[in-house]
């Protein structure tokens, strides 16, 4: 017998997710097809990624994240900075939170609709020919580009994520163009495969990549704008250490109803 699932939908940046409160764990995490269904954007609700709410002892709550695929996922920034909002808008936080994800503890404060979300501390960086490889919770591949706007990031990261070197465990693919003051970044995420209108995680990747490039150090402040808005990304570099990290800007609510599964 199917069930009515009530949601609430967020978007960071134009990245889209489905929010369920599960303290009551009613809502199924491990049920793949069932949230393949709903990230469908034809057939289903629509989104990026689904991520549950659930109750955990020590922290204001756990967030438990899946891909568009269903299946559960490494850390999401953007997602994090969501399920912030979501849980103010729930009454279960104000401004400030500490809360558990995959990739261990999260502080994030909250004003109006800008999030800003502390991110793991970075300590190893690779290189793959010109390209930069870190994980920010979740793994990245960081290439600088020209003439980003006509790119073809669908095929080029395609290629990249599926490649001999990355194809197993998969990888998220950022190319990135100086614009301005800042930088513009464009992400093809692993388990969604396809570009979406922005990367938390990714952004923050492609601002360390950045320093690197640049040798910039200390107090680093980076502005980087994606498909879907713009991001700010903070951190202390010396050498290939990146502490005190932070990811900053907007989480919204889009609507909310109930999906029959």
């Amino acid at each position: 017998m199917k069930q009515k699932i009530k949601f609430s939908k967020y978007q960071g940046a134009g990245n889209d997710f489905i929010l369920i409160d599960n303290r009551n764990n009613l809502f199924d995490i491990n049920n793949v097809d069932l949230i393949q269904k709903m990230c469908d954007r034809r057939f289903g609700i629509g989104a990026d990624g689904l991520m549950a709410l659930q109750y955990t002892k020590n922290f204001d709550f756990e967030m438990i994240y899946c891909n568009a695929d269903g299946r559960e996922g490494t850390m999401c920034g953007n997602g994090g900075r969501c399920i912030v909002a979501f849980a103010r808008d729930l009454g279960i936080i104000d401004k400030k939170t500490v809360f558990l994800a995959v990739d261990g503890e999260h502080i994030a404060h909250i004003e109006d609709n800008q999030v800003e979300l502390g991110m793991i501390e970075v300590h190893e960086i690779q290189h793959d020919g010109e390209a930069y490889v870190l994980n920010t919770g979740s793994p990245h591949y960081v290439q600088l580009t020209d003439n980003l706007r006509s790119y073809n990031v669908y095929q080029e990261g395609y290629k990249i994520r599926n490649n001999d070197t990355y194809k197993a465990e998969g990888i998220n693919v950022n190319f990135v163009e100086k614009e301005g003051e800042g930088y513009f970044v464009r992400t093809f995420e692993r388990g969604v495969e396809d570009e979406t209108l922005a990367c938390g995680t990714g952004a923050t990747a492609a601002a360390m990549a950045l320093a690197i490039h640049e040798n910039k150090t200390g107090n680093i402040e980076i502005p980087i704008r994606v498909l879907g808005g713009q991001l700010s990304i903070a951190f202390h570099r010396e050498g290939n250490n990146f502490t005190e990290v932070q990811l900053k800007g907007p989480a919204e609510f889009v609507f909310e109803g109930e999906y029959l599964g």
